[in-house]
């Protein structure tokens, strides 16, 4: 039986080494070629109760090209949460609808809350800081993708490393990986001090810096992040850093050759426009992954394949 099969997909901790690679295997496959309608005749429940462009626009496009309908909404003061419905009631009316549901919500540990109200898989979008573990699969098909190997590897971090979840959930994924971290941040957002101790019981080197100059020619990979305004409590902490992490093109004057740049969207203003048109600009080819990346997850967890 396969290990996906009705299977929740809540945190990249809970899979191994050799699940994510499935999943990039089969993501592989479906960029290569269309997979056809898989999933005729199931419904995909997508509940976005925070705002979303790429996961939620992937998500439902790779359920429509599977041959699935979606229902849901990215809006949740259209629904019944504006008149006091709790998650889990809104979780158990929409698992009568729906063959899986895939959400995004503002609170830490509301994708695991909801797989306790339901049979029906989850599949997080990302809930609060926490966690966004198909991000993180598709930012390990994007690495090995550009790299051709995802070991052996210089792999940095850069921007808002505290509250980023996606920087939380492939730092720890890499632990499975041969790989050295480097993280780039100002002392308020520096990478959490749970998630160094995880690198540290795994045995995987990571080093912390102030600015990209001191590491630019060393590594292959530079993973941008976005100063998330909405993640400070106080605006003016976030006043105090929104312009320190700006890439500009002369900053990679000393790149490998083979660098490229990754960031999970939006982009506020942390690439400068003018390295779109560089070899290293690969973001908008990275949000392109999450298509294939999410089509394989659903077909997996709905047992369309094996």
């Amino acid at each position: 039986m396969s290990t996906f099969l009705n299977r929740d997909v809540i945190s990249i901790k809970d899979f191994t080494k050799e699940e994510i690679l499935k999943v990039l295997q089969v993501a592989k496959k479906f960029k290569q070629k269309p997979a056809g309608q898989l999933l005729a005749g199931k419904v995909i429940g997508s509940l976005f109760f925070e705002p979303s462009t790429r996961t939620k626009l992937s998500f439902d496009t790779a359920a429509k090209r599977l041959g699935a309908e979606v229902i849901g909404f990215s809006d949740p003061s259209t629904t019944s949460v504006k008149k006091g419905e709790i998650l889990q009631d809104s979780i158990k009316i929409v698992a009568n609808y729906a063959d899986l549901i895939v959400m995004r919500h503002p609170a830490e540990g509301s994708a695991r809350l909801a797989a306790e109200v339901t049979d029906k898989p989850i599949i997080n979008g990302g809930d609060g800081a926490n966690q966004h573990p198909t991000q993180t699969m598709l930012d390990l098909f994007t690495i090995q993708e550009t790299q051709g190997k995802l070991d052996g590897l210089n792999i940095a971090m850069m921007g808002d490393l505290k509250y980023g979840r996606t920087v939380h959930s492939l730092a720890q994924a890499l632990t499975h990986f041969k790989t050295k971290l480097y993280f780039i941040s100002p002392d308020s957002l520096k990478m959490p001090e749970n998630i160094k101790t995880e690198l540290k019981e795994k045995k995987i080197p990571y080093s912390e810096y102030r600015h990209l100059s001191e590491i630019i020619n060393k590594i292959d990979i530079l993973y941008d992040t976005r100063i998330q305004k909405e993640r400070f409590p106080d605006v003016m902490d976030y006043e105090k850093v929104k312009n320190l992490y700006i890439v500009h093109l002369t900053d990679l004057e000393k790149a490998k050759k083979n660098l490229k740049i990754l960031h999970p969207l939006p982009r506020v203003n942390e690439i400068e426009y003018k390295i779109d048109k560089t070899p290293y600009a690969y973001y908008f080819q990275q949000a392109g992954n999450g298509l294939y990346v999410r089509q394989a997850l659903l077909a997996l967890v709905l047992g369309a394949i094996k």
